[in-house]
């Protein structure tokens, strides 16, 4: 028998929630499986901050680093707002980002059929969505010095933040969209703004010559960030593996997640580099954010937080069979027509996080 051993970080409002589904559902894999996994808990983001006056203490990303993979819940909430950046719960989420080295943020896109009705587009634009996107995470404008507010000679002030980008940045996280490629469909696209901005026109630059390199079984496309906001509204099934930065990551996978109808039910996984006994560090988490005006109230839709374990069993836990179970029981269950209310209303009914969670886990019992 082999023993995982997983860190969650359920982190401030509705994380706290829809982590403790994650542990059932891990619960029900422990009480079904050969193998098992060992799960600890610590507290990141605000929640951290009550506790340490850090949204992130230096013991939880040692145990994070020491762990298989992470699993996050979510981080925020406005009793922090007048705290200084150094010390705000999206600190927590950008420093252990940078502590356990993760560089590549793949966000997949997919619309469930039961659902297309949820989306705001028309069904035939978004029945069989099958997308993912690959987001630089450790570096651009999130990360870029200098940064800062100053005050003019004037007595007016001016923000500034630095958009920059190295060589080896883009090619790592290339490459790991590049071997994405490879095993979906053999294409990608490439955002940036290379008209405007020089490290944009190094973005694609840099892109291009490593598909010459490396990858010339990959069909490559360069697209500029603001027409592909343009296009995955007019054409998302266009798009296989879309590879861009930081900021335009950030803002577009949004976008693209609202097709689904909810950002409710989308997953993604952080990774680092790979490690030189196998693996890599990896954090998993739902795109969605903290929602701290439903919290405590059982209305939270648990789905991303699912997904995203199913990623993480699939990617660093080695266990696909038992990922597919669990994408299997989550789709039976939106079949039967069961929905939480950022959904809309089918033939079912409506439930709360933890009817969600206790329906997930009565479907993988009728599975097996």
């Amino acid at each position: 028998m082999k023993t995982a051993n997983l860190l969650v970080l359920p982190g401030d409002g509705i994380g706290q929630e829809i982590a403790a589904s994650a542990i059932s559902v891990i619960a029900w894999f422990n009480d079904h499986r050969h193998d098992s996994i060992s799960v600890s808990e610590d507290a990141i983001g605000g929640a951290a901050y009550d506790l340490h006056g850090t949204p992130l203490a230096e013991a939880t990303l040692a145990k994070a680093l020491a762990s298989d993979c992470v699993l996050l819940g979510a981080v925020g909430g406005p009793q922090y707002a007048r705290l200084d950046y150094a010390s705000r719960p999206e600190a927590g989420l950008l420093g252990i980002r940078a502590g356990m080295g993760l560089f590549a943020n793949l966000r997949p896109v997919f619309c469930f059929d039961e659902l297309v009705e949820a989306s705001t587009l028309r069904p035939e634009v978004v029945r069989g969505i099958d997308l993912v996107f690959v987001r630089e995470l450790s570096s651009g404008v999130y990360f870029g010095e200098p940064r800062g507010i100053e005050t003019l000679p004037d007595g007016s002030r001016r923000g500034v933040n630095t958009h920059a980008y190295t060589t080896a940045e883009i090619r790592r996280v290339s490459r790991v969209a590049f071997e994405l490629a490879r095993q979906r469909n053999s294409r990608i696209v490439s955002l940036e703004k290379s008209n405007v901005m020089e490290a944009g026109l190094l973005w694609r630059e840099e892109v291009q010559a490593l598909r010459d390199a490396d990858y010339t079984d990959v069909e490559l496309s360069h697209m500029l960030a603001d027409n592909a906001a343009m296009q995955l509204v007019k054409n998302p099934r266009q798009f296989d593996v879309i590879l861009t930065d930081n900021l335009f990551g950030d803002i577009l996978s949004d976008e693209a997640a609202m097709l689904t109808g909810s950002l409710g039910m989308l997953p993604s996984a952080s990774l680092g580099a790979e490690k030189d006994g196998g693996g890599r560090a990896a954090l998993y988490e739902p795109i969605h954010g903290s929602a701290p005006d439903i919290a405590g109230k059982d209305l939270a839709n648990p789905l991303a937080m699912l997904l995203s374990l199913a990623m993480a069993l699939r990617l660093s836990l080695g266990r696909e069979q038992d990922a597919a179970s669990l994408e299997g029981a989550i789709r039976s269950v939106l079949a039967a027509g069961h929905r939480t209310g950022d959904l809309p209303a089918a033939h079912g009914r409506q439930v709360g996080t933890r009817g969600m969670t206790e329906l997930v886990i009565a479907a993988l019992d009728s599975a097996g």
